[in-house]
């Protein structure tokens, strides 16, 4: 008989102490996370997991974020699942089941980077002290004693793990051991389907709008403009912690956002493509392979460094670290046989170096490809 395992529902904890700092959401409201606690071997280690879900580059975009959990602690569930790499089962999570599993829920719109206001709008882009008053927090819940730290999230909260990464380094004792993991975080400043630069564009907005110039890595925006030290291509050479990058070849956000948007494809050639790649032309596959191109050239540098960790599959999929059927089930996507949780893992506690890069679709018969209607 098979055991069902119902995922471990963890309940909501708002910052208190946060109002005080001006650490707050979009609309003024508390920021939160949520917490389950580690237990025996995993007692004094501790993943820190950055919620994603996009980013808002205008006043109407960040207005309308107000209104959802996105931008509001109001709008937030009192519960959500932990699965994935945040699991407490150990047969979905091997490595880090009995881990203090942390969720910082993401209530700001630039990946925990902002600290500015527009008062006309009432609008509070407060990210880097959100990302600083939980930190502090979780310093306080025992954290400060951690033997072992892993810095993770996805899409958005996969660019704040690799923005942040040095960052949470230098906020934990010099005697734990720290890395960072980015799931689908890798966003390419890619041309799009219209010879435009659609995200670049975005960013820009992003970051001029929250004011994030100055909490983006040093080692970056001393030399480049704040849109490109929002890129990970511009930043991954210069993080000195070890960092592991889980991306697909083919990111169906990037694909569907920022290669061939709508608005770039108003006779809709790319229409059926970038719901589903199996309608994709031939033509339109070989400016996908552009793209994958793109992004082997962006970690080369970055993958010759032994500390760092690299699983790049040829897949149209989108995070993959906190789901279960692509994290570790039977039927999980592998390179060379081995499923994401056990390279993350080899490469977390030092039992084999990890630069897995797929070979080019479609010779990867075990992705969980994302379909859309």
């Amino acid at each position: 008989m098979v055991k069902l395992f119902w995922p471990r529902m963890v309940g909501i904890t708002l910052i208190q102490s946060a109002a005080a700092k001006g650490a707050v959401c979009l609309d003024g409201t508390l920021p939160a996370y949520h917490f389950d606690r580690g237990y025996g071997s995993g007692a004094n280690s501790w993943i820190v997991n950055l919620e994603g879900g996009a980013w808002c580059n205008n006043v109407r975009t960040c207005v309308y974020r107000k209104t959802t959990r996105r931008g509001s602690s109001k709008f937030m569930e009192k519960a959500i699942p932990f699965t994935g790499i945040m699991s407490n089962n150990p047969r979905e999570n091997p490595d880090f089941f009995n881990w203090n599993r942390v969720k910082i829920r993401y209530c700001d719109g630039a990946s925990f980077t902002g600290d500015s206001e527009n008062r006309a709008a009432r609008l509070q882009f407060r990210g880097q002290r959100i990302w600083l008053a939980a930190i502090e927090e979780l310093m306080s819940k025992g954290m400060r004693y951690a033997k072992q730290a892993l810095l993770s999230g996805c899409s958005a909260g996969g660019l704040a793990t690799i923005l942040h990464c040095d960052e949470f380094r230098g906020l934990l004792p010099r005697t734990t051991k720290v890395k960072c993991l980015s799931d689908a975080g890798l966003f390419l400043d890619a041309v799009d389907v219209a010879g435009g630069h659609t995200l670049r564009n975005f960013f820009n907005g992003v970051v001029t709008l929250q004011g994030a110039q100055r909490n983006l890595p040093r080692a970056c925006s001393n030399h480049l403009d704040p849109a490109s030290c929002f890129f990970p291509e511009n930043v991954i050479a210069g993080i000195r912690t070890p960092l592991f990058i889980l991306n697909t070849a083919y990111d169906s956000w990037q694909v569907q956002s920022s290669l061939a948007p709508p608005a770039n494809d108003p006779r809709g050639y790319w229409h059926d493509c970038r719901l589903n790649h199996a309608k994709c032309t031939g033509s339109q596959i070989q400016f996908l392979q552009g793209f994958r191109n793109h992004m082997l050239n962006a970690v080369r540098g970055f993958s010759r460094s032994n500390q760092n960790g690299l699983f790049i599959n040829s897949c149209f999929a989108h995070c993959q670290s906190e789901r279960p059927d692509t994290w570790f089930a039977d039927n999980s996507p592998v390179i060379g046989n081995k499923a994401i949780a056990l390279a993350v893992g080899d490469w977390y506690f030092d039992r084999a170096g990890v630069k897995d890069i797929d070979c080019p679709y479609p010779c990867d018969n075990t992705c969980h490809h994302l379909v859309f209607r």
